[in-house]
Formats: C-alpha cells, sequence, structure tokens
C-alpha cells in the first residue's frame, strides 16, 4: 500500500499576521479542566475480551465464570469466519496485503455511509482486500450485529474479515488505521467543560489502547468532535506511535469552502483548488480565501465582491454545519463520511502539483508561525513512497 509523507506547503496569509486570533480559537479547547488528560499513559491491563459477534446460526456466548466476575468472548461475524477467510491459496499477484481498518462510532450515520465505502474499495483501491475491526459500546453491540449483516449481505469481494467489539484493546489490535468517529455529543444544558472531560477520556483510552496494541506505524484519523482537541489527547496517550500520524478532521470544512466559492463565482466546484482550512472545526476556524484559486487563478481576481469575501464567505463556511442542522433536524453524516474518503485519499496519494489539502496536525516544528504542541488544521501536502509486497 501507499504510505504517506506529508509536508507544507510554502504559502502566505495575512490571517497569519493575526496569529493571535489563531492561537487563541486553538487554545479554547485547552482548558486546565482536562489537562490531566494528556499526561503520558500508565500501564493498562486489557479488560475482560468482549470483540465481536455472533454469527446468526451460532449459539449465544456462554458466559464463564473467573475469580467470580463473569466473561465473555464472541466470534468474528458470520460469513467473515467461515468463506472469507483470506487463505494463502486465495491470494492473487493482482491483490495486495490485507489492510486492518478500525472504525470507532461503528454504529452511527457517518459510519453507516462510510463502512460501505471503505468495503467497496473507493477508499484503498479495487485491488486491497481489507478487514473492518468496528467499536461500539455495550448499548449499540446489536446495532453493531446489525451494521455487520448488512455487510455481510453486501457481498464486498474485498472485504475480507469483519469484527465487532466493545474494547479498543481488542478492536485495535494490529489495525493500521483508526478512524475514530465516536464521542458524545452536547445535549441541552450540558455546560462544554463536561462535554469536553467525557470525550477527553474516550479519546484518552483509545489513545492508550492504540499505543498498546495497534500497529507501530497506524494512522489515525479523528473524527468526534471536538476533533482538534481529541485527536490531541489521543496523541498525547499514544507516545510510541509517531505525533506525524495523528490527524483531526478538517476536510468537511474545506469541501464546504469550494463549495461556496464555486456558486459563487459560477464554476463548477472541481475548479477551485488550494483551499486551506486554518484552526479548528468549529465556528473560529478561518477559510483562506486568499490562497485559493479558480481555475489556477487566485479567487479575489475572480470573485470581485470582496466584501462577500471577507464576511459572508467565512461566515457561511463556520456556520454551515449549524445551517445544516436547522434544515436537516440533525448533524452531518453522508458529507461527512465523504470527507473522511477524501481525507484518506489525500494521504495516501500523491498531491497534485501546486496543489494542497487541509489537515489537522501537530503543530511542532510548523513554518507558519502557530504555537507549538497543538492539533491545527493547516496545508499539507503528501509525498507518496510505494512499497512492494512479496
Amino acid at each position: 500500500m501507499a504510505m504517506a509523507e506529508l509536508s507544507t506547503p510554502k504559502t502566505t496569509s495575512p490571517f497569519l499576521q493575526s496569529s493571535s486570533r489563531l492561537r487563541l480559537s486553538s487554545k479554547l479547547h485547552l482548558s486546565n479542566h482536562f489537562r490531566h488528560l494528556l499526561l503520558p499513559p500508565l500501564p493498562t491491563t486489557p479488560n475482560s475480551k468482549i470483540s465481536c459477534s455472533v454469527s446468526q446460526n451460532s449459539q449465544a456466548p456462554v458466559a464463564a465464570q473467573e475469580n467470580g466476575l463473569v466473561k465473555t468472548k464472541k466470534e468474528c461475524y458470520g460469513v467473515f469466519c467461515l468463506t472469507y477467510d483470506l487463505k494463502a491459496e486465495e491470494e492473487t499477484k493482482s491483490w495486495k496485503k490485507l489492510i486492518n481498518i478500525a472504525v470507532s462510532g461503528a454504529a452511527g450515520m457517518i459510519s453507516n455511509h462510510l463502512l460501505f465505502k471503505l468495503a467497496s474499495g473507493e477508499v484503498f483501491g479495487p485491488d486491497q482486500p481489507i478487514a473492518l475491526k468496528l467499536l461500539g459500546s455495550e448499548r449499540s453491540i446489536q446495532a453493531l450485529e446489525g451494521v455487520a449483516m448488512e455487510l455481510e449481505d453486501s457481498l464486498f469481494p474485498l472485504l475480507r474479515e469483519v469484527d465487532i467489539g466493545t474494547d479498543p484493546y481488542e478492536v485495535f489490535q494490529d489495525v493500521e488505521w483508526a478512524l475514530l468517529i465516536g464521542a458524545k455529543p452536547r445535549g441541552p444544558g450540558m455546560e462544554r467543560a463536561a462535554l469536553l472531560d467525557i470525550n477527553g477520556q474516550i479519546f484518552a483510552d483509545q489513545g492508550k489502547a492504540l499505543n498498546a496494541v495497534a500497529s507501530p506505524n497506524v494512522k489515525v484519523l479523528v473524527v468526534g468532535n471536538p476533533c482538534n482537541t481529541n485527536a490531541l489527547i489521543c496523541l498525547k496517550n499514544a507516545p510510541n506511535i509517531p505525533a506525524k500520524n495523528f490527524h483531526a478532521l478538517t476536510r468537511l470544512d474545506e469541501n464546504r469552502a469550494k463549495c461556496q466559492l464555486a456558486l459563487k463565482a459560477g464554476v463548477f466546484y472541481d475548479k477551485v483548488s488550494n483551499m486551506t482550512i486554518w484552526g479548528n472545526h468549529s465556528t473560529t476556524q478561518v477559510p483562506d480565501f486568499l490562497n485559493a484559486r479558480i481555475n489556477g487563478v487566485p479567487v479575489k481576481e475572480v470573485i470581485t465582491d470582496h466584501k462577500w469575501l471577507e464576511e459572508g464567505f467565512t461566515e457561511s463556511v463556520q456556520k454551515r454545519g449549524g445551517l445544516l442542522i436547522q434544515k436537516w433536524g440533525r448533524s452531518s453524516a453522508a458529507s461527512t463520511a465523504v470527507s473522511i474518503v477524501d481525507a484518506i485519499k489525500s494521504l495516501v496519494t500523491p498531491t497534485p502539483e501546486g496543489d494542497w489539502f487541509s489537515t489537522g496536525v501537530y503543530t511542532n516544528g510548523n513554518p507558519y508561525g502557530i504555537a507549538e504542541d497543538l492539533v491545527f488544521s493547516m496545508p499539507c501536502r503528501s509525498k507518496v513512497c510505494y512499497i512492494l509486497i512479496t
């Protein structure tokens, strides 16, 4: 498979001259209320294994007594345990080595769109077999079995294994990609600090699990909000994994920004390039129209309504998610899944010459003067070295 090596393009923006604003917007998520979550992980003993569903035709797992505690063990799902085991004689020269992909929040709406894109070969290619490791909660285990049943019924030839579970130490075993979607949403009357504390603990635990059992070079894409903060917490709890392997999803914001510029300019959105999202996936983000281009021409030369660019454009991107909730009654799911696909593709394929993409990355050593020890969205390129599997 392809391995991405990121570089940051040389770009300048008046937004960065007001770096205090950028630093403030990123620091908002780093209150002392949950600073303890960024401490290095302590040695952890994995909990009892509850990692997979049971086949429709198999008996329910038998509870075993061990030191007075009830433990359960579940096997991989249905046909994926039987006819879809990838045996050596089934491998062909045209197929690549199996990739293990973990997805948290796998019973949610975003995953419901994403998993089928992964299984179809849309993301990693038509000759790349994958194994899906789906992480949920005790409350969602039956829903996870339903997800596995739908994957089973879809007959994806590239989908060789499906495991489901509630213990990250089991689900994350040897994974090469971890797509961390699951997070607790903010409920009515919930204080922001309380939400950050709950989600911070979730991502601290998942970081420890990845550090303990995942592939040493696992790529981690954090989607659950606040994704920048959660990515930083996860990173800090996984010191054995390179910090450059952690990303916070801001591709949805980039896609939204490209759409708005295309609409205003009266062109199709594939004509918009070099779009940067600075900062966080939140209303504090700065969508950078100054370095963006339409048909290779600077945006300000194409869109002469500069008042709209400086005011209406930025606000429309920042508040797009909230507007969608008003119209749709829930947060985005399908478009988020598409942006995850776009983000992964950008990381594993060479960036077109002269272009870049946005992703939240660890800021240490960045060339833009952004405060260090944050996860912050900025423009990146991928340089790809292909590894031959023999």
